[in-house]
């Protein structure tokens, strides 16, 4: 159990690094005026807004990863199974569970004496 926690977490991280680093990539909505002035974005691999496009679903599909790795992290974290232990560990608890619980025969004895003295009359 403890590797898939392992596992996600630096998969969960990796996806993180990745989405900061493609925010930084893209620009903001101002930008398109740089590119009237010869910032040259419209040469790129991509054309003008074929990057912009690209990055942009980058970050949607890395940022839905992201979420599913957190709240599986989330979810394994929360709901951990117990540790198995022998056949011995189940005797002591069914053992500490009768010692804690009275019998039966002792129970009622309990209660018969509470309802004798519940049903006396005042002198």
């Amino acid at each position: 159990m403890d590797m898939w926690v392992t596992l996600i977490l630096i998969v969960d991280v990796i996806v993180a690094l990745c989405i900061i680093g493609l925010v930084l990539l893209q620009h903001g909505k101002g930008a398109d005026v740089g590119a009237a002035f010869g910032s040259g974005s419209s040469g790129s691999l991509f054309g003008a807004t074929g990057s912009a496009n690209f990055l942009s679903r980058t970050t949607a599909v890395l940022a839905v990863i992201f979420f599913i790795t957190t709240f599986a992290l989330a979810y394994l974290v929360t709901h951990k199974p117990r540790a198995s232990g022998g056949v011995m560990d189940t005797v002591k608890e069914q053992a500490q569970r009768q010692s804690v619980t009275p019998s039966a025969p002792e129970a009622s004895k309990a209660e018969d004496a509470v309802k004798s003295k519940a049903n006396e009359v005042p002198k």
